[in-house]
């Protein structure tokens, strides 16, 4: 279980130093002027994503595995899992599993648009006044608990390493708080990035409070998504 706990460690490590970099970053070249005050706003999110993770802990004494990383632990050891059936390569292991668990996410995205009992709880993250990188740690904690029980289920039926599941929520959390960053992007390298990845400028769009932007855009990591199944503004 050491592994499980240093998986903690190393998110942690990740989430605030990109956070914190964000924060200097949009604060040096913002894209838009606030028209909020942010003290507020800032700690609300903050503190909304402390709760949150008061509320996983706890719920992980009652629910074993709670956890994507300690289901993934489980699931390896059981030799449970389509990856640990196939048996491929390990670098085409990792990055197919990267790949498929980011299209989950843009389904759980998508559903959570359109299925009024999440939308319930979703429109907590969309309620923010003011778009930056502490928007990306608004969610309500009933959304944060079915996430992680779709990646728990997602992490059974395709059997990803640990290591997979640990750089798979390492990188949704940075292109997360990337993507609601209030960074001013030069058009060319914006136009460039979102090729491969959701962009500060792109992902903006999705959270209009005009239905037919909102509905659109819904990739937190890999922009391919919007493009093949037609929801990229």
């Amino acid at each position: 279980m050491a592994i499980i706990g240093d998986s903690g460690a190393m998110r942690l490590i990740a989430f605030f130093g990109i956070l914190l970099t964000l924060l200097v970053l949009e604060t040096i070249w913002p894209r838009r002027q606030r028209v909020r005050a942010s003290l507020e706003r800032l700690s609300t999110n903050v503190l909304l994503t402390v709760f949150n993770g008061f509320v996983m802990k706890l719920a992980a004494s009652f629910i074993v595995p709670i956890a994507a990383v300690a289901a993934a632990a489980y699931v390896e050891s059981k030799g449970w899992g389509l990856f640990n059936l196939l048996a491929l390569p390990s670098m085409l292991e990792l990055v197919v599993s990267l790949v498929l668990l980011d299209l989950a996410i843009y389904g759980q995205h998508v559903a959570a648009h359109y299925v009024p009992m999440l939308w319930q709880f979703h429109k907590v993250h969309h309620s923010d006044v003011e778009f930056d990188v502490t928007t990306a740690l608004r969610f309500h904690p009933i959304e944060i608990f079915i996430s992680m029980l779709w990646k728990i289920t997602l992490v059974f039926i395709l059997g990803p390493s640990v290591f997979a599941v640990i750089l798979f929520e390492i990188i949704l959390n940075g292109c997360a708080m990337f993507n609601h960053s209030n960074l001013k992007l030069s058009p060319r390298l914006d136009k460039f990035v979102r090729l491969f990845l959701a962009t500060p400028d792109m992902h903006r769009i999705h959270h209009s409070i005009i239905p037919k932007e909102l509905n659109t855009n819904y990739g937190f990591s890999i922009s391919l998504w919007d493009r093949l199944f037609r929801t990229y503004t």
